[in-house]
């Protein structure tokens, strides 16, 4: 049995659909009670991770983990090393914990603090341990679609300033494998796309995608900021917004790891648009 947090998101949701159809045994973890489209055969439990007593019981009988922690878990919460511990008697003995790419290149930042705790946390437990450290993804530019579709128009902040985003696809395949395979324990990939783009050129790969045209407007970090702290917390806000406006050039290195893990190039933004066109028309 492997156990996919965070389920019902950009990336669980395809990791889920992946195991499913390498005829895995799967529980989908999320935190609503609302009924999830999950494939045929695949397992719903409702559980938080900030309430260890609802976690055991999704984890028991469970060999493989993949473990997300988003919103206000990316800040508070129950101590790392005691999610480690409930997992452990649960069962679990493979953990893949999508970490951040950031926790390596800004560990001073408050932001990544708890993601590094979780890192140390893995690393110090008795379990079999792979870290996923991806920066921005592609599906950041979900928060485009309604603009695009009402005024055929993208605003965001550091329009020329490029990143090697990835696709969450791509992740959840990475995912896939070291939840299934040996030879990944004790291992932390950076996962990122095949090239820089910036939000200029992704805007440009929309406009291509949907076969029409699309105006970039660029905004302030200020207001920036203000659009981010409608979904996440103000430190999460802030470290994104130094990444994404003075991105060391670590931050700008594209990885192999990706085509290291799966035998294939990373998918690029405009492979992807191509296929989210539908949402952005």
């Amino acid at each position: 049995m492997i156990v996919v947090t965070g389920a019902t998101g950009n990336i669980g949701r395809q990791l889920v659909g992946l195991l499913a159809e390498a005829g895995e045994q799967v529980r989908a973890v999320s935190r609503g009670s609302k009924p999830v489209d999950l494939p045929a055969g695949v397992e719903h439990a409702v559980a938080d991770l900030g309430d260890l007593d609802s976690l055991y019981p999704a984890l028991r009988g469970a060999e493989a983990l993949f473990l997300l922690i988003t919103g206000e878990q990316l800040m508070t919460g129950p101590e790392p090393a005691q999610v480690m511990k409930a997992a452990s008697a649960a069962g679990v003995r493979r953990v893949v914990f999508v970490s951040s790419q950031g926790a390596v290149t800004r560990p001073e930042s408050a932001g990544y603090a708890r993601t590094i705790a979780f890192e140390q946390a893995l690393a110090e437990s008795d379990l079999e341990w792979t870290s996923l450290r991806p920066g921005a993804f592609f599906s950041n530019t979900y928060a485009w679609i309604e603009a695009v579709r009402t005024s055929r128009t993208v605003a965001a902040p550091f329009g020329d300033v490029g990143l090697p985003a990835v696709d969450p696809g791509d992740i959840a395949a990475v995912a896939a494998v070291a939840l299934r395979e040996d030879g990944h324990g004790g291992r932390a990939y950076t996962l990122t796309g095949p090239a820089v783009v910036t939000p200029r050129e992704q805007a440009a790969a929309i406009a291509t995608a949907v076969d029409e045209p699309i105006s970039f407007v660029e905004l302030t970090a200020a207001q920036a900021k203000e659009n981010m702290l409608r979904f996440m917390p103000e430190a999460v806000a802030d470290h994104t917004l130094t990444i994404l406006g003075t991105p060391t050039a670590e931050e700008q290195q594209v990885s192999g790891d990706i085509e290291q893990v799966l035998g294939r190039p990373a998918t690029s933004y405009a492979e992807w648009a191509l296929r989210q066109r539908a949402m952005y028309r």
